[in-house]
């Protein structure tokens, strides 16, 4: 029982850490800082819905981009807006501080990967 309490303890540290570290970088990547040239890599803000709530919801990720094509991806199998774009492949990303359209398709594996078409 106690191992199941270090890791829920750990869990909870790691959901605060990036939500902490997401509302100081949303912003400033929202507003066009950091993001990628139409070929290169660079920081973008990814808006889903909320599967179960219907919300909302935004996170800055890294991305590589070439022209209307953009990939992104995460290690993490429990990633929320991974799970948001299965149940929704509609989403937004913000680019030099505009939202745009895009439709998402996702590749799981050892790396997830999202492909988004704008």
């Amino acid at each position: 029982m106690r191992n199941d309490a270090i890791n829920e303890a750990r869990a909870d540290l790691t959901r605060s850490s990036f939500r902490l570290l997401n509302s100081i970088v949303e912003p400033t990547v929202r507003a066009g800082a950091g993001n990628p040239l139409p070929v290169g890599s660079g920081a973008l803000i990814l808006e889903t819905t909320g599967r179960v709530s219907g919300k909302t919801r935004r996170v800055p990720l890294l991305a590589s981009r070439i022209g209307d094509r953009v990939i992104v991806s995460t290690v993490r199998e429990d990633s929320q807006w991974l799970k948001n774009i299965e149940a929704d492949p509609d989403v937004h990303i913000w680019l030099y501080g505009k939202r745009r359209p895009a439709k998402a398709k996702v590749r799981r594996g050892p790396l997830n990967v999202v492909f988004l078409e704008l």
